[in-house]
């Protein structure tokens, strides 16, 4: 018997089948938004005819998706700006 702290606990998601259950929970969720979308289109535009593409299908996605890809291309650029060598503070 291995004393209690050297024995390896079991995580929630060392377990391949919960991995598949949450992937798949998550796609049927991502399903029922853009379902709900369909059914319930309805967002607040600050005036009409200002930015009417506000009221698009899916533009909101859209325009997260785009922004998130503009956040890591942008990091990208930061980690070259501000990399230092491994020894840098010795």
């Amino acid at each position: 018997m291995k004393p209690p702290i050297l024995e390896k606990k079991n995580h929630l998601f060392d377990n391949p089948r919960n991995v598949r259950w949450l992937r798949r929970a998550l796609y049927v969720l991502c399903v029922v938004v853009v379902l709900i979308d369909l059914v319930y289109h309805r967002h607040l535009t600050f005036e009409e005819g200002i930015f009417s593409a506000e009221g698009w299908f899916g533009f909101y996605a859209i325009y997260g998706f785009i922004t998130v890809i503009l956040v890591v291309v942008v990091a990208l650029g930061m980690r070259k700006l501000l990399k230092r060598e491994e020894d840098y503070y010795d």
